[in-house]
């Protein structure tokens, strides 16, 4: 019999579930102290602009993604949208899943009036790429650029 499967907004006891996935995503991160997380996750749950969804089965939480709604003064001051942190539960890969919580995502994105939405992977394996062209995106209209701490080359200018 086929499981049951819902997508839901994850609530203060899914910690523990989602943590669980993204130890899946980020194998070699840092643990985060619990205080730190909790305190993190909080702040995510209560911002009206943020959205933790999971999908999951009767028994447990399969799939996430983060979507964070970014307020905008072009494009007619609509939104934009970024979604980070997609992670399926590796025993559920190829089965559908990421489609359909990312299916999701994207509906929310589009019903808070959102002109794009973006995603960023680091990872260089085709059937990643595939998968994220299979759910509506595409990969040659615009490039990502990263800058990570320590890369400013010259000094901000202050008043």
């Amino acid at each position: 019999m086929p499981a049951n499967y819902q997508v839901r907004a994850a609530g203060e006891d899914d910690y523990a579930a989602l943590m669980h996935l993204y130890a899946q995503l980020h194998a070699d991160d840092p643990s985060v102290p619990q205080a730190l997380g909790m305190r993190t996750f909080r702040a995510i749950l209560t911002n009206p602009d943020l959205y933790l969804f999971l999908l999951r089965d009767d028994a447990r939480v399969l799939a996430t993604t983060y979507l964070n709604i970014i307020p905008n003064l072009t494009r007619g001051a609509a939104p934009y949208a970024l979604i980070e942190n997609v992670v399926t539960d590796a025993s559920h890969r190829g089965c559908g899943l990421g489609k359909q919580i990312i299916a999701h995502t994207l509906h929310t994105a589009w019903e808070r009036g959102c002109y794009k939405t973006m995603l960023l992977t680091g990872s260089s394996n085709p059937a990643t790429h595939g998968f994220y062209r299979a759910c509506g995106f595409a990969g040659d209209e615009k490039h990502g650029y990263i800058a990570r701490p320590g890369a400013l080359l010259t000094r901000p200018v202050t008043e």
